[in-house]
């Protein structure tokens, strides 16, 4: 697999979305999901100008981290339980999928820097999905403001596994409009600035829509060797 060229063509698509959305394609970060690939894979997303990788499991990110080390800025994105923080708690840069107090105490109490999170909303409603419900994210918020090791960068949701493409954009939308509800609260620990929304299948609409971050894995890494 040539991840560079994948990686152009992803690019291009990302320079049409902002054209068509009249955005800056600098805004949009390219996270790199390396879970189903091996580290050489995800060395080759470096070589090629990635600078962000994702991993879902505490595992991943230690076996690649001990090749790979903080060259690249560190994204966990998957559900993370509260037993496994202190793994990676000194390893990742971003956590995606803050949704419960329990696991920002933990968080807080191992962090030695102020750590950036997002916090996961459940757009869809679907009881498949972790996050929090959209009208509990406003309260759930207002509750960090006491953990000095967190900050909340933004929102982060996983949209419907469907080719509906206005079903995506209302989940996008709806991201959208809760982050600038909480951003014009003027937070000092919540600047909530950051959008991560749109993976393979959908990241065109997602920034379309406003994403900041999109989470591409098969269509820029592939899915295994």
């Amino acid at each position: 697999m040539k991840v560079a060229i994948n990686l152009e063509n992803i690019r291009q698509q990302i320079n049409d979305a902002c054209k068509k959305s009249n955005r800056n394609p600098n805004e949009v970060t390219i996270i790199a999901v390396t879970k189903y690939v091996s580290t050489s894979r995800a060395k080759e997303a470096l070589d090629a100008g990635i600078e962000n990788l994702g991993e879902n499991r505490d595992e991943g990110i230690l076996e690649k981290w001990s090749v790979l080390g903080d060259k690249p800025v560190w994204h966990f994105i998957g559900t993370l339980q509260t037993r496994k923080v202190k793994n990676i708690i000194d390893k990742v840069d971003y956590i995606h999928s803050i949704d419960r107090l329990s696991l920002v105490e933990e968080i807080n109490k191992r962090a030695t820097k102020k750590i950036k999170c997002l916090v996961q909303v459940n757009v869809s409603g679907e009881e498949s999905k972790h996050g929090l419900e959209s009208e509990n994210v406003l309260d759930f918020i207002k509750q960090l403001q006491e953990f000095e090791n967190i900050s909340v960068e933004g929102l982060m949701t996983m949209a419907p596994l469907t080719e509906d493409e206005r079903a995506l954009r209302d989940c996008f939308r709806k991201l959208r409009e809760l982050r600038d509800q909480v951003q014009a609260f003027q937070f000092d620990f919540a600047p909530c600035s950051e959008l991560s929304m749109g993976m393979s299948n959908d990241f065109s609409i997602a920034i379309e829509e406003g994403a900041t971050m999109v989470r591409i894995g098969t269509a820029l890494v592939g899915d295994d060797e």
